[in-house]
């Protein structure tokens, strides 16, 4: 046993430094076990602080996950911080690459703030429950009429409990070097609650991430957080403009920040 021990000590450093599609596999490998081990440890944090599911628990996931990106090689370099100091509910936008922005998002989560998220999380083991936890509001993707329900009582319960939702609208991951068109939820979801929004770009992961090229290099991220957009006095009439106003707004400040040139705008969509 300590023969395969020392082995592995010697192939596994070897293997690193010569291949990259091994370090790639290893560093996903590691991310999610190590992420599953994280929230096995939590859970009982979570639940001896609050009693169960609670907002507040995002403290103690948020402090949990916080050191995670230097075992990745990774580093954020985060703009705009005087743009959370806004008081009561609000929603914050950001676009979505991977399974890494939570990184991004640990990095920067606001007190009493939690992430609308699909509902097959839930079901991922440990950490689908230490999001439930947090408070994570799960939405079914496949059912608009339950999506509408959800982002209806989730407006409720902003205004009720005085929280704040991270909501990813472009609907699903994409690491096609740009964003893709905004669903409108989270646009529905500020107007109704009269909450405003704070968009956030991440600079694009192609400098050091690439799927299917298989390369996960360390690297820098740069998060911007871009100044709050009002809703007060909007109406539903206003959904699809207050969509558009952000999309470009975060598109080009996403080209912008990874360095691409400008490209022609996208539309929003359902």
């Amino acid at each position: 046993m300590e023969a395969l021990w020392m082995l592995l000590l010697l192939v596994v450093p070897l293997l690193c430094l010569t291949s990259s599609t091994f370090v790639f596999y290893f560093k996903k490998v590691f991310y999610v076990v190590y992420m599953m081990l994280l929230a096995m440890i939590t859970i009982p944090l979570c639940v001896l602080k609050s009693g169960g599911r609670d907002i507040e628990n995002m403290r103690i996931i948020r402090f949990m996950v916080r050191h995670v990106k230097y075992f990745l090689g990774l580093r954020f370099e985060v703009s705009g911080w005087e743009h959370l100091q806004t008081e009561g509910p609000y929603v914050i936008i950001s676009n979505h690459q991977s399974s890494l922005d939570v990184l991004g998002m640990m990095e920067v989560l606001p007190d009493r703030c939690t992430p609308i998220a699909k509902k097959e999380l839930l079901w991922a083991g440990t950490v689908g429950l230490v999001c439930w936890l947090g408070g994570v509001v799960f939405i079914n993707r496949k059912k608009t009429s339950d999506a509408k329900s959800v982002m209806e009582d989730a407006a409720k319960t902003m205004l009720q409990d005085q929280i704040r939702l991270w909501v990813f609208p472009e609907g699903t991951r994409n690491q096609k070097g740009d964003i893709l068109p905004f669903k409108k939820g989270a646009f529905h979801l500020a107007i109704q609650a009269q909450a405003p929004i704070v968009p956030m770009v991440f600079s694009s992961y192609s400098n050091f991430y690439l799927r299917k090229e298989k390369e996960f290099k360390s690297g820098t991220i740069t998060l911007k957080i871009l100044p709050k957009i009002d809703t007060k006095g909007l109406t539903s009439d206003d959904v699809t403009s207050l969509c558009d106003e952000s999309y470009a707004l975060m598109r080009s400040t996403f080209l912008e920040i990874s360095g691409q040139p400008p490209q022609s705008n996208g539309p929003s969509t359902h």
